[in-house]
């Protein structure tokens, strides 16, 4: 998988990671202060905040795909990839494993993949 780089020239898986280690230390567990953290806020309203988030930024990001503003596609996508990552966190889950998911389905056709996958 090609890593595209950010801003700072680093690999954007990461800083995906920097941003993921920032969030696993503003969980209550290590001590994450809700007064003055805006993630160990979240955390603290517990699971439903973050989704609400999530809901609020995709629905936000749809709008400005609709009306074309290239600049607010991708604020709109880094506000509703981080609140995943601070999804991922509350579930002790890494952006690596999902990087590795994507990387398991490069080159797949995606009409495949989804065939494959387990039926509930």
């Amino acid at each position: 998988m090609t890593q595209a780089n950010s801003s700072s020239g680093q690999p954007s898986d990461l800083v995906l990671a920097r941003i993921a280690d920032l969030l696993e230390t503003r969980l209550p567990a290590r001590g994450g202060d809700p007064a003055t953290s805006y993630v160990a806020k979240l955390f603290s309203k517990g699971p439903d905040a973050a989704l609400k988030k999530i809901g609020e930024e995709a629905t936000e990001l749809v709008m400005a795909v609709k009306d074309k503003q290239a600049d607010r596609i991708v604020s709109e996508t880094a506000d509703l990839w981080f609140h995943c990552l601070v999804t991922l966190a509350e579930h002790g889950l890494r952006p690596e494993q999902v990087l590795a998911e994507l990387a398991r389905r490069e080159g797949v056709s995606g009409l495949q993949e989804k065939a494959s996958r387990k039926k509930d």
